[in-house]
């Protein structure tokens, strides 16, 4: 193994970072065994309830898995596939995996067998590292593995973990071995989740991804002591970046949440310090913070609440120049901070948080308000796998509403000649993986990234982002629409709605289809004191349209008018995880909506009005669908 091309010589080239121990680090290996000498006995991963690691025991632990894939034959450059749920042997076993030489990957976990075996003859693994659940899928895939080692315990023809460690050799050498990894191998396959077609392995090498972490460093000035949640898929960037890799490298402490559902639950036991959010997070927080307000039995008390989020919002207004400050508002907003609002960061858990962000979809100006008048200052980050992540971000000193900021630190953003924003960076991938037509496709002159992405610039630098380029609506009066504008803006108006799916190609005017969100519609029957669980029936209950027809009008009125939505269909059932609909990260598969919905869609734009369909502009009593529903008593 000594000896490999380039490993060490010519590290000048590389983007390094800099430790907190005063020295630079050019590989993930090299930052974590520097990380984990800073504060051995501090513990750096655990499950609320359950198993803690110290930072001695994750390097022990990654030095066994390492010696153990070692003796699996698994080679510098081999990859090493991962299907976990959110747990700490996920991080033992990538890491050890980065230790190797190898290049770990992750598979989300509601990928049907089909595409796990379009992504294995991708990335070309011979091992997966899995645990129990997903055993049946991966054996259906048919893919032939020479290894499978389940994390949770033994099945026929799988090892398991405890095996793998004990196959070590005695003479292994793990510090020649991690040594020897390089900057520009790559230390991670990022498959995206397939929005318009198969998914696409992004190429991000130990130099890509530490380039990231000094980028987002100074927004994100993270250390040892500091503390977050994992709870997205590790298949996405996002988690890989803020949780695995951030805490390898700045030593934060991570606490895996397997089910996301269990994240109201979780923060107030671990109060996070570093916390990101996909903008539903925050509304669900502030839908849950509402609740409880209209639930408050004591008129006196809720009279309270109401003033401390007024007087905490006019402060927030105050604090970044977009209203005038009056003299007493300081004071007010004390007494307003002591009586509630840091009660309620308590209760949610959210009262050690020194920075919070919003990614991978838009979020309001009126929810980033709301959470800076509760004393949350959130940032809102935008960026894309192919750049590692991160590309970039409001702060908190400028919040600059209705953007996401501008470029991270060794990030450069340019537009070309029809929108689109074009990244470059020595955090942008190197290419698609196995895919040289695709990754040629991707890049411009000058080593510029496409994003796909459409947006503009403003006088101070600030990036707003229209939508996706491949979603672009031209309406019949040939009128270029971005549907995710009044689809995000519809969403932001209630946390009743899961999804919306706008149509309006070659049509006189946009319509929409309208899911609820199950927990949310759940949550708010069972506050009305209406017991059922099945979203076809509770989408009936009355009074939800009506919420769903106020939400689409509100949404309606920030956009202009060939941008708003004229008539819709509630459908009665939810697009959820697995399904068709959606991608593994939640985003709408259009072309399928269309295919499947073929017919509710021309209902949409049929004259008179179709059964099930609600036209927004006319005052009248919303119809049903014309389905049979069950009867039911409603409290």
């Amino acid at each position: 193994m000594i000896g490999r091309r380039g490993a060490i010589r010519g590290r000048e080239r590389f983007f390094a970072f800099q430790h907190s121990l005063g020295y630079p680090v050019y590989t993930l290996p090299e930052a974590f065994q520097a990380t984990q000498s800073v504060r051995p006995e501090a513990i750096a991963l655990r499950v609320s309830g359950g198993r803690e690691y110290s930072w001695r025991e994750y390097a022990r632990e990654v030095r066994r898995i390492t010696a153990g894939l070692a003796a699996l034959d698994i080679r510098f450059g081999d990859t090493v596939g991962i299907m976990l749920t959110n747990r700490p042997e996920f991080h033992l076993v990538d890491t050890a995996a980065l230790h190797v030489g190898a290049t770990p990957f992750s598979i989300y976990n509601t990928l049907p067998p089909a595409q796990i075996a379009y992504i294995c003859a991708n990335a070309g693994n011979r091992i997966m590292i899995t645990e129990q659940q997903f055993l049946p899928r991966l054996l259906q895939s048919g893919v032939a593995f020479d290894h499978i080692v389940c994390v949770d315990g033994l099945s026929p023809g799988v090892m398991s973990l405890a095996q793998l460690v004990r196959m070590s050799a005695p003479d292994f050498d793990f510090e020649a071995r991690w040594r020897e990894v390089r900057p520009d191998d790559l230390a991670t396959i990022s498959y995206t989740s397939g929005t318009t077609g198969p998914p696409k392995g992004v190429e991000l090498t130990h130099g890509n991804i530490l380039a990231q972490l000094v980028g987002l460093g100074e927004h994100l000035p993270a250390e040892h002591g500091d503390r977050i949640v994992s709870y997205l898929p590790a298949a996405h960037i996002a988690d890989r970046i803020t949780a695995h890799y951030a805490g390898m490298v700045r030593g934060i402490q991570v606490t895996s949440v397997a089910d996301p559902h269990l994240m109201a639950a979780v923060l107030p036991e671990v109060r996070p310090t570093v916390l990101f959010g996909v903008p539903r997070v925050w509304q669900k927080a502030r839908a849950a913070i509402e609740s409880r307000i209209d639930a408050e039995p004591s008129h006196a008390r809720k009279a309270l609440a109401l003033w401390a989020f007024e007087i905490g919002r006019r402060a927030a207004d105050a604090e970044t120049r977009r209203v005038p400050r009056y003299r007493r508002l300081p004071v007010r907003r004390r007494i307003a901070d002591a009586l509630v609002l840091s009660r309620v960061r308590r209760q949610l858990g959210m009262d050690c948080i020194r920075f919070a962000a919003s990614g991978a979809a838009p979020v309001s100006a009126d929810l980033l308000a709301y959470f800076a008048g509760l004393g949350i200052r959130l940032t809102q980050v935008w960026g894309l796998s192919e750049a590692a992540g991160v590309s970039t971000t409001t702060t908190l000193d400028d919040p600059a509403f209705g953007s996401v900021g501008r470029p991270v630190h060794g990030t450069e953003i340019a537009l070309a000649a029809d929108g689109e924003i074009m990244v470059r960076g020595p955090m942008v991938m190197l290419g698609y993986h196995r895919d040289p037509e695709t990754t040629a496709r991707a890049f411009r002159a000058g080593n510029w990234l496409a994003t796909g992405d459409l947006g503009s610039v403003d006088t101070a630098g600030n990036l707003f982002v229209v939508g996706r380029k491949s979603e672009m609506i031209i309406n019949d009066a040939g009128k270029n629409i971005a549907p995710a504008a009044i689809e995000n803006a519809i969403k932001a108006a209630s946390f009743l709605i899961g999804h919306v799916m706008v149509i309006g190609e070659a049509r006189p005017y946009l319509t929409a289809l309208i899911t609820l969100d199950p927990d949310a519609i759940a949550a708010d029957s069972a506050a009305a004191g209406v017991l059922a669980a099945d979203i076809d029936i509770l989408v009936h209950r009355p009074g939800i349209r009506e919420k769903v027809v106020a939400a689409v009008r509100d949404g309606n009125a920030t956009v202009s008018r060939p941008e708003q939505v004229k008539r819709f269909i509630l459908l009665d059932h939810a697009w959820t995880p697995g399904d068709e609909e959606l991608t593994p990260k939640m985003s709408l598969r259009r072309y399928v909506v269309e295919r499947n919905y073929a017919a509710s869609i021309e209902s949409l734009y049929s004259d008179p009005l179709a059964p099930g369909v609600v036209d927004v502009a006319v005052r009248q009593s919303i119809p049903t669908p014309p389905r049979r529903v069950r009867r039911h008593n409603w409290r």
